[in-house]
């Protein structure tokens, strides 16, 4: 009889809980230098025009931070506006760079690391990417030679948190731009005092006289619940500047051109569709790819996606190529240059400067990929794509009434961001029930056999149950649902909402099964068994622990106390020299 999983060695045991054991300590160890900085941010970078070298990085702070040649070139060309943009004064804007092969993450970073485990998908740390958050000034200046002052300050960070770090650099760099480095070091060792981002915590963080205070979003929080009100019952002073939300952008603001046809562009992101989101700025380029990819929350959209690109880009080269079909990424340019250069492109969103026609923002209309041929290319979206879904007339009459009632922006993004929510719940809710009927049974889950597997997901068997559970329990919009699911399945979100979700689903039975086994008689089952059998089962034991810890299965401390409690039990039962044996390792 197998109690419990295929063993290992005894030595591939005793390895594998020390490496365990050695990688927690790693991980909680804040010994190292700018150990809190780095929970924020990987560095600061201050880029520069250089009349002989064009954009160069003047100063990259912690000075012992190691950015790769191809990293610190990509962060050079990212941090200015191309000179079609025109932007004088001061501008802000943000950009991803994908991260040099071979790289090695902080200590704070690691797929299974409480942060990444607690927070909504949607603000899990990068562990490939870095994004990067910039304030750029370009002023007259008669004492340089080009008449120009053109700087930027850079905040280089894996975290998505888009509202904090602008609002930060609103601080930081007026004040830099008088002062310089004594005025970045201090800021610096002023973030490396902070707290580490926590999931449910609200936060105080002082720099440069302003306390910010932010609460971190958890995966906890009610969907569409207001951050700021789940966050006072933590008994902390009141602070100066309250931000609302770390990452939550103005989608009113980023989609006012283009919300009539917000459900095609939420099809085509849901889908992973490649687009092409063509600006006047980096600036309107960044926040409407951010907004795209936020468009399907809570689903984690797990294409690439570049908010600002240009030519100088190290990946150019990889999404120009048309020996093959567009690779499955949104890319945010202004570059007139790119219209030609993605002419072969599916999707491409030509975005100018907002016009209004009266009160109301004049919208772009759906144009055909033939019509994209000239550099003044005039504002739409050129596609062929059909929607699946019908246009929803009551979400664009609601917008329209608040245009015309002057109802505030914040209102306006609140009503598309409820919207867009439950537009994706009512797509996720059939697959995740679904889901959940592959699981096997809880009384299947015994102590003395291999947890059983969880049955595979077919298409066909989750197409037969649309007709009396589909999305429309939960939503009025009519249209082709079982179409826009197969197009679904063909792309790179379900794929990865799947892996994840089976991942937790494995966790689960994982779970259910060191449940059994501590609800078990583990000594009455070794009475009639051999001391192989018993060593055995104790080797098993040890490795379901270990596996537990390392993994942080969601089940309560005392759970593996009590198997622990077990295990010291049974050896307990065994010879002396066993025993001794068993207590060395």
């Amino acid at each position: 009889m197998d109690p419990l999983d295929r063993p290992e060695s005894l030595k591939e045991k005793f390895e594998s809980s020390s490496s365990s054991f050695a990688a927690t300590n790693r991980e909680t160890s804040t010994c190292a230098p700018w150990a809190r900085f780095s929970t924020w941010l990987e560095c600061v970078c201050v880029v520069t025009f250089d009349l002989e070298l064009g954009q160069a990085i003047e100063l990259v702070y912690p000075h012992d931070v190691k950015l790769t040649e191809k990293e610190k070139t990509s962060i050079c060309y990212l941090s200015f506006p191309d000179s079609y943009s025109g932007c004088l004064g001061d501008t802000q804007f943000s950009f991803r760079l994908r991260q040099s092969v071979g790289r090695v993450s902080g200590l704070w970073f690691g797929e299974e690391d409480d942060y990444n485990r607690d927070v909504p998908l949607i603000l899990q740390k990068e562990l490939a990417h870095f994004y990067g958050y910039v304030y750029f000034r370009q002023v007259k200046d008669v004492s340089v030679k080009r008449g120009y002052f053109q700087k930027s300050l850079v905040l280089v960070s894996r975290l998505p948190y888009v509202q904090l770090f602008h609002s930060l650099l609103q601080i930081i760099t007026p004040e830099y731009f008088e002062k310089l480095e004594p005025c970045l070091e201090a800021v610096c060792n002023e973030i490396d005092q902070w707290p580490p981002p926590v999931p449910g915590k609200t936060l105080n963080l002082p720099v440069m006289g302003v306390v910010v205070q932010v609460r971190i979003p958890s995966k906890d929080d009610k969907a569409g619940g207001s951050p700021t009100r789940q966050g006072q019952k933590e008994n902390l002073l009141p602070a100066p500047m309250v931000l609302p939300t770390v990452h939550e952008l103005d989608l009113f603001k980023c989609f006012q051109s283009i919300f009539i046809h917000l459900q095609m562009l939420w099809e085509l992101m849901l889908l992973g569709e490649p687009m092409v989101v063509m600006a006047p700025s980096p600036a309107i380029s960044s926040e409407t790819v951010l907004a795209l990819v936020s468009s399907i929350g809570p689903l984690k959209y797990c294409c690439d996606f570049r908010p600002y690109f240009t030519i100088h880009d190290s990946e150019f080269k990889e999404y120009t190529t048309r020996t093959q079909a567009p690779p499955n990424v949104i890319l945010g340019v202004t570059n007139p240059f790119f219209i030609k250069t993605f002419q072969c492109w599916p999707h491409i969103l030509r975005l100018g400067e907002l016009k209004m026609s009266g009160d109301l923002p004049k919208q772009v209309k759906v144009k055909k990929l033939s019509k994209l041929k000239t550099l003044d290319t005039k504002p739409g979206i050129y596609t062929a794509y059909k929607t699946f879904l019908h246009k929803d007339k009551a979400l664009i009459k609601r917008l329209l009434k608040g245009i015309q009632r002057k109802r505030p922006s914040e209102v306006q993004s609140a009503i598309l961001r409820r919207y867009l929510l439950e537009l994706t719940q009512s797509f996720i809710i059939p697959l995740e029930r679904y889901l959940a009927s592959l699981m096997p049974l809880q009384r299947s889950v015994t102590p003395w056999k291999t947890p059983p597997q969880i049955r595979p997901f077919s298409q066909d068997e989750f197409m037969a149950t649309l007709d009396h559970a589909g999305p429309q329990l939960t939503s009025v919009l009519k249209g082709d649902w079982p179409g826009l699911y197969k197009r679904f399945f063909r792309s790179a979100n379900f794929d990865g909402w799947y892996r994840l979700r089976h991942k937790e689903m494995t966790q689960k039975v994982e779970c259910l099964h060191l449940e059994a086994i501590c609800d078990a008689d583990l000594l009455s089952w070794t009475k009639d068994k051999s001391e192989v059998e018993i060593v055995d089962l104790i080797l098993k034991l040890r490795e379901k622990l270990i596996r537990a810890r390392k993994i942080q299965l969601p089940v309560k401390d005392e759970l593996l106390e009590k198997l622990e409690s077990y295990i010291q039990t049974v050896i307990s039962s065994l010879p002396e020299d066993l025993q001794t044996v068993l207590h060395k390792h």
